[in-house]
């Protein structure tokens, strides 16, 4: 009996110090660690919400949102999530879905007969549970330098997705895709009768009273509250940058929300699909988006307590120190954010910032994380700085030696030579004119997208985009027989891993 005492005073005395260590973070420790943890990433502004127990525990801004006016950051501030509205999308399918209105394991092709993709027979099997789980085989954000803040329309990019030559096996890799959502969210109209944009507010938003939440980009910049977007890469130096539109992308990527709304969409997640003790999603609605659908790795972390990565429908999912985690993140030009979820501790984690080149809205998750769920103290802003300031540092002084390499050198050929139009199957044309001495690149696809073009030496020219997102690379032309035959333009991995190979059809100057 005594032997029996002594275990359970142990036990009790690990819970204890278990719930105090996560309390003590959060509210002794929380508020230091980010302002911290922000003066290292050069970060503007950060908003957070943890929910624990069903109830909000924390709930702040920090630093500002615009750093001319320093207006400050609070739990109102809105920011764009980028990817975490894929969450939204699955849940609105897996809800038609119960409602019989579709089965996401129809193929795509029920709805859209003349759908097509690389592969015949890809095209002939992809369901829309496949487009939920990036199944596809395309290689992760494959054709979003051609979709992301371009001119298309939603149909136009579907009818474009032929196009991407996967580079891995359909339903047995994981390549995350866009393009696969915003196709799987255009089921909804067919079947719902309203936008993707309508259904998602009527649906989710308004019933739980996410009344500062918008389903479409546009118009952001004008709303009250709303954070600047920054960056830091290439240049090293805090730029502002334009918002994103997206809205052609909507089902992938286009809400814009703040961490008071995203916490009561976490209180669902983690009450069963209530809200404040009403019904608001049928239970084996969220349990379909939380099926494992994609093994993305089952090796062991050497930095986190995890064994294992996979995707259910619109959210990661991995072990973390013996709980299921599930999580996405969010990146658009300028915003990094995050939110995650721990059904067996009740707790849920929302971090928003305005800096899309830092890590610290990571760090900070599994940080919180850590504590509550009882790992031993390590400082991950730390840790993960001593990865990121070398590399980034790098990048930035790779930059400025390219730039020091632009003294009015004249390349092989007279500039006339490089002008003209330049195609792409998937993107289309470019021009390039003449500008002075220098080149300019203007991208039909993209509506205000141009690029400047400074010789360097040895065949190699600076390319340098006039929105800082898309970044600094070198380029240089194939030349045959005195002639420009074809460029590789790049843009920021960010953006889009692959570098473009855009082919001169013309020796003609068109206008600038």
């Amino acid at each position: 009996m005594k032997r029996l005492f002594v275990v359970l005073l142990a036990w009790f005395s690990f819970v204890v110090s278990f719930k105090t260590q996560a309390q003590n973070f959060v509210t002794d420790s929380l508020d230091n660690y980010v302002r911290q943890g922000m003066k290292d990433w050069n970060l503007p502004g950060l908003a957070i919400a943890i929910i624990k127990d069903g109830k909000v525990v924390a709930m702040k801004g920090y630093g500002v949102r615009d750093i001319k006016t320093k207006e400050p950051v609070d739990e109102n501030t809105l920011f764009l999530i980028a990817s975490n509205s894929k969450l939204f999308t699955a849940t609105a399918l897996a809800q038609l879905d119960y409602d019989k209105k579709l089965s996401l394991n129809d193929k795509i092709t029920k709805y859209f007969p003349d759908y097509k993709l690389y592969d015949a027979n890809t095209t002939n099997l992809v369901t829309i549970k496949d487009l939920l789980s990036h199944h596809l085989g395309t290689g992760t954000f494959q054709g979003d330098f051609t979709f992301w803040n371009g001119n298309l329309s939603r149909r136009q990019i579907m009818a474009k997705m032929k196009l991407l030559k996967p580079a891995q096996q359909f339903r047995q890799s994981f390549g995350y895709c866009n393009s696969c959502f915003l196709t799987a969210g255009e089921v909804i109209p067919l079947v719902a009768g309203k936008p993707w944009e309508n259904y998602v507010q009527d649906s989710l938003l308004t019933p739980l009273g996410m009344t500062n939440t918008y389903t479409l980009g546009k118009g952001a910049a004008q709303r009250k509250d709303v954070a600047k977007p920054y960056s830091t890469v290439f240049t090293g130096k805090l730029s502002e940058l334009p918002y994103d539109l997206v809205d052609n992308l909507a089902p992938a990527g286009s809400l814009v929300s703040n961490v008071k709304d995203l916490s009561k969409w976490l209180l669902l997640q983690l009450d069963s699909g209530r809200y404040m003790g009403k019904r608001i999603l049928p239970w084996s609605v969220l349990q379909k988006t939380r099926e494992m659908n994609t093994v993305i790795s089952s090796t062991k972390s050497s930095v986190y307590p995890s064994h294992y990565t996979g995707y259910g429908l619109g959210v990661f999912q991995r072990d973390y120190n013996g709980r299921q985690v599930f999580y996405h993140t969010g990146g658009a030009d300028g915003f990094v954010t995050n939110t995650c979820f721990v059904p067996e501790e009740k707790l849920g984690i929302v971090i928003l910032t305005n800096n899309d080149n830092q890590e610290f809205f990571e760090a900070l998750r599994y940080q919180i994380l850590d504590a509550y769920l009882d790992v031993p103290y390590i400082n991950r802003s730390k840790q993960a700085l001593q990865v990121f300031k070398p590399q980034f540092e790098a990048s930035v002084a790779k930059v400025k030696a390219m730039q020091a390499r632009v003294k009015g050198n004249a390349p092989s050929l007279p500039i006339p030579k490089y002008v003209g139009t330049y195609i792409n199957e998937l993107y289309g044309p470019i021009s390039i004119v003449q500008n002075g001495k220098d080149l300019q690149v203007n991208f039909s696809g993209h509506a205000t997208l141009k690029a400047k073009l400074q010789y360097m030496d040895n065949g190699e020219w600076l390319l340098t985009y006039n929105n800082p997102a898309f970044g600094i690379f070198p380029l240089q032309f194939k030349i045959d027989q005195n002639k420009v035959v074809s460029t590789f333009i790049k843009v920021n991995d960010f953006i889009d891993y692959d570098p473009y190979l855009f082919v001169k059809v013309d020796d003609k100057k068109p206008g600038v």
